[in-house]
């Protein structure tokens, strides 16, 4: 039976989507690729393949799930299956760098960045960059290393210490700090690399931003600001409007990307720099559900509608 193909290693991520699938009635199948075999002599079976594989993936236990994902996604299009979030798409989920200069290419600013590999190195970049500053992990996702440093003398005493996390592939970024005035980001949704609806996320209590009900914030995350009166962490906001969307959109397209959610911040003069995308998007149920908004069904529609193409090409 042809199916979509649900290509992914986290379950708690994956179970909307599959109850919106289900409700839908879209026949589909699980490929959790924490570990796995790929035979080359054998050709894929028909079908959409979703790609959902996360950056963060060895943050439980998978450290070799994006790796034997890239080995699965090639073999698909070598056979020329339908992949949405294709092997390009899955290249820039694991590196920040390659984000920002794919980014840069369709005129989106993003933060002054350096990139270190080696303690030594990311303390001497340290000294010639502006201060305020972050870290973070090139391959990362939940805020992964995000730490703000107000000198490079603190920054050399933490990178020095035994309290020092690296980054799973080695490169560590240093980062102009963008100060926004409501300590908030915001997050712009696309399916079907489409805009669907943009998030304002609150980073009064750290960089823990992803929406997924599983993996709100709790006390162990590593505060960065103050704590602000209590507000809602994520809030759709209505008819969100932005010279950006289209900028996003054209890059999702040259860049094979289907689904994603896009993360900007804007500083006290509205200047706004984009520092993140992630194509293993989740959404956030309480502000889904206060909005009358829901991604996870709208990208099983989506998967639908493709689906039904593949079956029927003349209707396209």
């Amino acid at each position: 039976m042809t199916k979509v193909y649900i290509i992914h290693e986290n379950e708690e991520w994956t179970a909307p989507l599959k109850k919106a699938l289900k409700d839908l009635e879209v026949p589909f199948e699980d490929w959790h690729l924490s570990e796995g075999t790929v035979d080359l002599q054998t050709e894929p079976p028909e079908g959409i393949f979703y790609n959902r594989m996360s950056a963060s993936s060895h943050t439980r236990g998978h450290r070799f799930a994006p790796e034997l994902t890239a080995a699965v996604l090639t073999w698909l299009e070598s056979h020329g299956r339908t992949v949405l979030n294709d092997s390009r798409a899955l290249t820039l989920e694991l590196s920040k760098v390659i984000q920002y200069e794919r980014l840069k290419q369709f005129g989106i600013r993003t933060p002054d960045t350096v990139a270190a590999v080696g303690k030594d190195q990311l303390i001497k970049a340290a000294k010639n960059f502006p201060a305020p500053f972050i870290t973070k992990h090139n391959r990362a996702g939940k805020g992964l290393g995000v730490m703000r440093f107000d000198d490079a003398k603190t920054l050399e005493r933490y990178v020095s210490g035994s309290q020092f996390d690296d980054s799973v592939d080695g490169i560590t970024l240093l980062q102009q700090f963008i100060d926004a005035p409501q300590k908030t980001i915001t997050r712009c949704e696309f399916i079907g690399g489409t805009f669907f609806y943009a998030v304002q996320v609150d980073t009064s209590e750290g960089f823990e931003l992803c929406p997924a009900e599983a993996c709100e914030i709790g006390e162990g995350a590593c505060p960065t600001t103050e704590s602000e009166a209590a507000r809602p962490k994520f809030e759709i906001i209505d008819r969100f409007n932005s010279p950006l969307i289209e900028k996003y959109e054209a890059f999702l397209a040259a860049n094979g990307i289907t689904f994603a959610g896009i993360e900007f911040i804007e500083d006290a003069d509205g200047t706004a720099y984009t520092y993140d995308v992630n194509t293993n998007t989740n959404y956030n149920p309480q502000a889904e559900a206060k909005a009358g908004k829901f991604g996870m069904k709208a990208v099983a529609a989506h998967l639908k509608q493709e689906l039904a193409l593949l079956l029927h090409p003349a209707s396209r």
